[in-house]
């Protein structure tokens, strides 16, 4: 049991990778082993081949879903401005028109510049990482199991080599990706609002404003810098992956009798209650940072 129990989780905790497996690579198949004679783009079938792909290696997974996801998004938007009407506007008007409303106020109230950039990326990173987020809301075995089904019928996979992570907030891959986004405009506004002297003195002059004290100075800012997009990334990474497997535990409980069966049942759904408030947070507060960072770096260097 606990060896099932382990396998399980790993598998619903690894991603669908497609990569580069380098020659001389010895893999471990059902039909024993084999060396690879030349280097091989396949998908990788453990997590140890996966490692071995290294920096080449693409998750299929979460790119797939956050671009169908993001697709979505997008859809619905377009469907709703396209059927927009000045009189008594449609349920999918009035979910957009709250939405944008929402997100509007919170630029209006703390971003302080001006930028026709900031209002339009809030509301997409809200929507489009709730979206993501959500995907944990879907029954823990639905996906992997479909996927586990499409891969063997249709391309002659072993299911069990077959991996899918439906929820993408939780590979750092895609946090990171995001919040390192929000890093390099966080860089443009700060150059473009202060100039590259003005953003200079920032880092060497603050806060001590004495020219022997720069190289500390430029240590401390440097890193209060980097730090914003890794803790945006991993903020959010830490939190969807914490409730992934907290999903996935929930659901183990169902292979250990009907009382804990039940247990589980019930354990699932308050979680799946809470879980609605911490994928909306979650999305907030991501979009939330980046105003205000975009905000700081947006001010003047006479502020």
């Amino acid at each position: 049991m606990a060896g099932n129990s382990t396998e399980y989780i790993k598998h619903h905790l690894t991603n669908l990778t497609y990569g580069k497996l380098p020659a001389g690579y010895e893999r471990h198949g059902e039909h024993g082993a084999e060396v690879i004679t030349q280097d091989t783009w396949t998908m990788a079938q453990t997590a140890a081949e996966a490692k071995a792909m290294g920096f080449s290696a693409f998750h299929v997974d979460t790119l797939g879903w956050s671009v169908v996801l993001g697709t979505l998004f997008c859809f619905l938007f377009w469907l709703a401005a396209r059927k927009a009407t000045s009189g008594v506007p449609g349920k999918l008007q009035n979910f957009v028109e709250v939405i944008i409303g929402f997100v509007d106020t919170n630029v209006r109230d703390t971003f302080h510049g001006k930028s026709t950039l900031i209002a339009p990326l809030a509301l997409t990173i809200f929507v489009w990482i709730w979206l993501m987020n959500f995907m944990d809301l879907i029954p823990i075995d639905f996906i992997p199991v479909f996927s586990s089904w499409v891969g063997s019928t249709f391309f002659g996979m072993d299911p069990h080599h077959v991996f899918m992570k439906a929820v993408p907030t939780t590979d750092p891959n895609a946090t990171l990706g995001m919040s390192f986004s929000v890093f390099m405009l966080i860089l443009f506004y700060s150059i473009k609002m202060k100039g590259i002297g003005g953003f200079t003195k920032e880092l060497t002059l603050n806060p001590f404003n004495h020219w022997l004290l720069i190289p500390f100075n430029l240590v401390l800012e440097g890193i209060g810098l980097i730090t914003k997009p890794i803790s945006l990334g991993l903020r959010l990474f830490g939190n969807m992956y914490a409730g992934e497997l907290i999903f996935i535990l929930i659901a183990l409980m169902f292979t250990g009798g009907l009382a804990l069966g039940v247990l589980g049942g019930g354990l699932q759904i308050v979680w799946a209650i809470f879980h609605i408030l911490v994928i909306t947070l979650q999305a907030f507060v991501f979009m939330m940072l980046t105003i205000v960072y975009l905000s700081m770096a947006s001010e003047s260097h006479d502020h």
